[in-house]
Parts: C-alpha cells; structure tokens; sequence
C-alpha cells in the first residue's frame, strides 16, 4: 500500500478512534452528567478520560489506580491489557488513542523541530510505577489522574464549562493541571508524540510486549537501503532497520509504504526470520544507480 493510502486509511481510523469512544451527545445537553452504563465496564488501551462528558468507556490507568487505591488486584483489566498486548502491540497507540491523534495533528504545527533525549523514553516506565501502582497504594490517591493532560482538556475543562457551580471550587490543583496541560500540548508541537514517548503509562506497559507481540514488523535487509524514509515518515522518530519492534514502535504502519519494499507487517509464526538492530551497509544512492 502506498504512503498515501496507508495515511488516509489510518487518519479514518484515528478519527473513528476518537469519535466512537466520546459519542455519548447526551452528556453534553440540558443537564451534563457522564455516562453511567455498561460500557463504561470497557477500558480499552486508549488514554481517553473517564469524566469526559461524551465518554462511553473508562480510561484503564484510571481503572487500575482505582484498584490500587482500594487495595485490590485488576485482574481481569490487566489481563486484558497484556492479551492486547501479546496480540497487536503498540498497535491502538498508533491507530486508535485520541490523545495521540492530537499529538499526530499538533506536530504538523510548522515550527523548527526537535529530537527527545534517549534517556527520556525511560521517563513512561516510570510514570507507570510510580503514579500508577505505587503512589495510589500507597497514598491512596490517583496520582496520574492529578497530572493527566487527556483528563484535564477533555474532563477538567469541559466540566468547569458546562458545571458554573464547580467554578468556585477551582483551586491550585486545577491550575497545576492547565499549566502541564499547556507545558504538554507546547511540547508536542516542537517533538513527535513526545508525551507518548517519555510518559504515558499504557505506551510504557503496551511496549514492553512490542519484541514478543503475534503482530511484528519485519525488515528485509536486502532490499534496505538506510535511507531514511522509514524515520522521516515514523510519528515516534524511529530508525525501523535498527530496531523495527522497538518499544517506542506504536504500529502505525506508515514505514511499511517504503519506496524500496523493505518492511512489511509479519507475525510471529512466519517462517522468514525476523532479524534486528542489522548492520545495513547499503545505501539509497548505490542501488538508485544499479
């Protein structure tokens, strides 16, 4: 598939990715409440706030902070989120999560553009223990939830909006949380998807399955000629012949619309031998003259 079907196709999903989970109009009219039904027993891998208005679902960092707060196991959630996981990956990172589709749109911000420090990508890993499991055990508090971006601009805001009554109860919380909002969405501008890359938890848990998952990407290092497409094109800034399930990989697919047909999508049963961190020694301008 070409570069430019694979985007459009992926844009489609994205933005299904955004509407489908915030369809709940009723949230949003005469009085504004959130959804209470049975889907909000859905958390899918997506960082999408629970207290959005228009939210059908539940966030899982959320839902995990809550277990952890009360003491208890998420059994069935974090089960469900490595099964996810083992199957596809990064995959929802890079096809479905509202909050990286923001991301995706605001880097198109034409601005002088950055790199993120390598030693940051570890920041996610620890954002996940920290906020997530420790701190709420320990505290008992949702340490994330104090210092989510995708909570504060689609939950915070909209519910100081739409509630006049909630306005006299602003306080040093809330304007924490629009400054890192703001610090976040200024951020994403100058690097790609920097917030998914050195501090989001569900990116940090999901890759670290990206090397075993049954969905992988694959490098025919024959056809390869390091040219610098694949990192050009890629929304986390990756060299794919160096690493192609890297754990910062979010499965866009947009690297497998190579000019030279050098990466495809594989699983893990194909009898082709997936092959990583390659010393490729050939380069665009030799083979273009072959």
């Amino acid at each position: 598939m070409s570069f430019r079907a694979t985007f459009r196709l992926r844009t489609i999903v994205q933005i299904l990715g955004f509407i489908i989970p915030n369809s709940y109009i009723s949230g949003w009219l005469t009085k504004p409440h959130l959804y209470t039904g049975s889907a909000k027993a859905f958390a899918p891998p997506i960082l999408n706030c629970y207290a959005c208005p228009s939210a059908f679902t539940s966030c899982p960092i959320g839902s995990i902070q809550h277990f952890m707060v009360i003491k208890a196991i998420p059994y069935y959630l974090l089960g469900v989120m490595i099964f996810i996981a083992a199957s596809i990956g990064r995959f929802t990172c890079g096809w479905i999560c509202p909050f990286g589709f923001l991301q995706d749109l605001l880097y198109k911000v034409r601005t002088p553009k950055l790199h993120l420090p390598k030693f940051l990508h570890y920041g996610r890993y620890l954002f996940l223990v920290m906020t997530v499991f420790l701190l709420p055990y320990l505290l008992s508090n949702t340490a994330f939830c104090q210092i989510c971006p995708q909570g504060t601009l689609s939950a915070g805001i909209t519910q100081v909006l739409l509630n006049p009554e909630l306005r006299e109860l602003i306080g040093a919380l809330f304007w924490r949380k629009i400054i890192i909002l703001v610090i976040v969405i200024t951020s994403v501008i100058f690097i790609k998807r920097v917030f998914c890359r050195s501090v989001c938890p569900i990116g940090a848990l999901l890759g670290l399955f990206n090397r075993v998952s049954l969905l992988r990407l694959a490098v025919d290092y024959e056809k390869c000629t390091k040219c610098g497409f694949c990192k050009k094109i890629c929304p986390v800034d990756i060299n794919v012949y160096e690493n192609p399930n890297s754990a910062d990989c979010v499965r866009c697919g947009l690297c497998t619309s190579c000019p030279m047909g050098a990466v495809k999508f594989t699983t893990i049963f194909a009898n082709e031998p997936i092959v990583e961190n390659a010393d490729v020694t050939i380069h665009y301008n030799q083979t273009t003259k072959e």
